[in-house]
């Protein structure tokens, strides 16, 4: 999991198996990030659309933009939705990191050095970038 800033570029980054559903794994990357401040608003989709996390976020600061889930009521207007169209810079730190064949790949067994690798390679985005 990631999480990028308003310009796609890596807070930050954590490593889990595959089962546990995406709205648990948001408060542990998030103490994991890499700058002191929280971001103001989290954009995800619609995984993240749960009333316990929006409470959570809200608790720290954080607004979350997700649409709703199917059959679900609509608990946000149109207007933090349109936000919603920025997703694609996430989705663009995701095909800069699958640029790194060690990540794309993962010949990496353990956990820990699957994640020395996903941070080196947000490191690299971040050098590019300055």
């Amino acid at each position: 999991m990631a999480i990028a800033d308003g310009g796609g570029l890596p807070i930050a980054t954590g490593v889990t198996s595959a089962s546990p559903n995406e709205s648990t794994l948001v408060e542990p990357t998030l103490e994991r990030r890499h700058v002191a401040a929280l971001p103001q608003r989290m954009i995800g989709d619609k995984a993240y659309d749960s009333d316990p996390l929006d409470q959570r976020l809200r608790d720290r600061g954080i607004e979350m933009i997700a649409p709703n889930r199917r059959k679900r009521r609509k608990t946000q207007d149109g207007r933090p939705l349109r936000r919603y169209r920025h997703r694609w810079k996430i989705e663009r730190l995701f095909a800069w990191l699958k640029n790194f064949r060690r990540i794309c790949c993962r010949w990496e067994r353990h956990a820990d050095n699957f994640l020395g690798m996903v941070q080196l390679g947000c490191m690299l985005i971040l050098l590019r970038h300055l």
